[in-house]
C-alpha cells in the first residue's frame, strides 16, 4: 500500500474555493474507480503567511502500477480541470510515500 500525496499551494483568497472544489468535484471523481481510497485533506501548518495557504490531499493506493493507471485514465484530466478553475493561483506537487512502520 502506498500513499499518494499532493501538496497544493494556493493564494489565500482562493483557499476556501479550493477546499470546496476538492471536496465536491475532485475527490469524488478521483475515488470513483476505487483505485484511490481513504481521501484525507489537511491544512499544512508549517506554512503560515497572509498571502497563501497550503493543503495536503492524500489517498491510499494498492501499488505504483495502479496509481500510474489511475493517473493516465483519470488524474491527468482532474489536474487539467483544477488548473482551468484556479489558473496560476494554485501550484501542486505530488509525493509518493510508503508506510515504514
Amino acid at each position: 500500500m502506498i500513499t499518494y500525496n499532493t501538496t497544493y499551494h494556493i493564494e489565500a483568497t482562493e483557499a476556501d474555493n479550493l477546499i470546496v472544489f476538492l471536496h465536491e468535484a475532485y475527490v469524488p471523481a478521483a475515488t470513483s474507480s476505487g483505485e484511490l481510497t481513504n481521501p484525507r485533506l489537511s491544512r499544512v501548518l508549517s506554512h503560515q503567511d497572509d498571502a497563501s495557504e497550503c493543503f495536503s490531499l492524500q489517498f491510499d493506493c494498492e501499488s505504483t502500477f495502479v496509481l500510474h493507471k489511475w493517473y493516465k485514465e483519470t488524474g491527468s484530466k482532474l489536474n487539467e480541470e483544477l488548473l482551468k478553475v484556479f489558473k496560476d493561483k494554485v501550484a501542486g506537487f505530488p509525493t509518493l510515500m510508503e508506510k515504514v512502520w
